[in-house]
């Protein structure tokens, strides 16, 4: 990785980016086969709905908030939602944004790639279908679903989209693996993680600041996915 590219935040120098799109698009295949099993693997989800609660009580009343890797919209849109914000959702799986828009009739959903929100991104400041700026943005358990080298981009990509001061809900799984491929519900999918000393650091040299965290430990109701610590990152957007 060197160099920035017009849009300053170095993805040209990102030898990988393409191979990285290709690999997304594999992954938005797995979870449109998963569907609506994907709720009933992860049946219970309090630490989820603990860190949507933050989220949804610290911001304004009627904020706008961007749930990043939306899936079916359950338990984080719908939270938001019902607390009385204006919520657009993000995914790369059609099948999980069909579910989603029954699921939360009262949010907006698009077919979106995270690196579409980058600085002139088509979704993006000053892209041609510019969904922000937020106020607040949920992501929970998306960005773990990366090539690790890709997740600080992502975070950046997040920074730009978030009005100075707005907050972040970012969850991920504790774990020190790199684009590890894991069978989930029938299907393959690769995932990414940090120890949690590094997750603090990747998110404070993305331009965020750690207003809080917490830990849970998860068992899925599913056979073929193992337990997880799961930790959880209440943050706020420097200027």
């Amino acid at each position: 990785m060197s160099g920035e590219d017009d849009y300053g935040d170095g993805y040209e120098g990102y030898e990988d980016f393409d191979r990285l799109a290709l690999d997304r698009s594999g992954q938005a295949e797995a979870f449109d086969a998963i569907g609506d099993r994907y709720d009933e693997a992860f049946p219970y989800k309090e630490g989820q709905v603990a860190a949507g609660r933050w989220l949804a009580e610290t911001l304004s009343p009627g904020s706008r908030v961007l749930d990043v890797g939306c899936g079916t919209g359950l338990p984080t849109a719908r939270q938001l939602v019902e607390a009385g914000h204006e919520v657009t959702g993000i995914d790369i799986s059609p099948g999980m944004l069909k579910l989603a828009r029954d699921n939360v009739p009262g949010a907006t959903f698009h077919h979106v790639d995270i690196v579409d929100l980058r600085v002139g991104g088509r979704c993006g400041p000053g892209g041609s279908r510019e969904i922000g700026p937020f106020d607040g943005i949920a992501a929970y358990f998306s960005l773990l679903l990366l090539p690790r080298p890709e997740i600080p981009y992502a975070l950046r990509a997040l920074h730009a989209v978030l009005k100075p001061g707005g907050l972040l809900g970012l969850g991920m799984v504790e774990a020190d693996v790199d684009d590890f491929a894991i069978p989930f519900l029938g299907n393959s999918v690769r995932v990414s993680g940090y120890l949690r000393d590094e997750l603090r650091q990747v998110v404070d040299d993305a331009g965020f600041e750690i207003a809080g965290e917490d830990s849970h430990a998860y068992a899925p109701a599913s056979t073929d996915v193992p337990p997880e610590i799961q930790l959880y990152l209440n943050c706020r957007r420097r200027a």
